[in-house]
């Protein structure tokens, strides 16, 4: 298969054009071929090893492929080792937030609370933006119980878009 070779490309714009190639597919595919491709995917999540890669296909497929079906594999990967992993598992939520279905995303942001990667904390204070577009009561609700643990990086992501007397409450610790 043309696409696992690009994916396998030691050149990052190859594996970026098989991830995009690969949504392409999953989003035309029938259910069999959805369930190949998220297959595919997850075997070979050491080449979806770049935040653009993870961000364009994360919630595209694997996100797609699981939302009415068992999240365990997000809750597998979130306990990952390895970066990229934990960011493919916060940011497949997008889809389900997309949606208007916000647990999984607030689950898997609760256990990324203590992430020291910065870039898992842009992606989790992203998702919490996300939901807060949508929902905001879900998002503060959050915040007020988690934000004073919150690495600053995740919450000023997840507060950006607030009003600027609230986003100063949150970074000074009086909400």
């Amino acid at each position: 298969m043309e696409v696992r070779r690009l994916l396998h490309s030691k050149f990052h714009e190859e594996r970026l054009l098989a991830v995009l190639m690969l949504v392409q597919l999953f989003k035309s595919g029938d259910e069999r071929e959805q369930k190949l491709i998220f297959d595919l995917y997850l075997e070979n999540t050491g080449f979806i090893n770049n935040w653009d890669i993870v961000d364009i296909s994360a919630s595209n497929i694997v996100g797609a492929h699981l939302f009415e079906k068992d999240k365990t594999p997000l809750y597998d990967l979130v306990q990952s080792k390895i970066l990229w992993e934990r960011r493919i598992s916060i940011i497949a939520t997008f889809y389900f937030i997309r949606q208007n279905e916000f647990d999984d995303t607030l689950k898997i942001a609760k256990i990324l609370l203590n992430d020291e990667e910065d870039l898992i904390q842009k992606a989790v204070g992203w998702m919490l933006r996300e939901v807060g577009k949508r929902e905001i009561e879900s998002e503060e609700e959050f915040l007020q119980e988690h934000y004073k643990k919150m690495p600053r990086t995740m919450l000023r992501y997840a507060i950006e878009k607030f009003l600027e007397t609230s986003r100063k409450m949150y970074l000074r610790g009086e909400v």
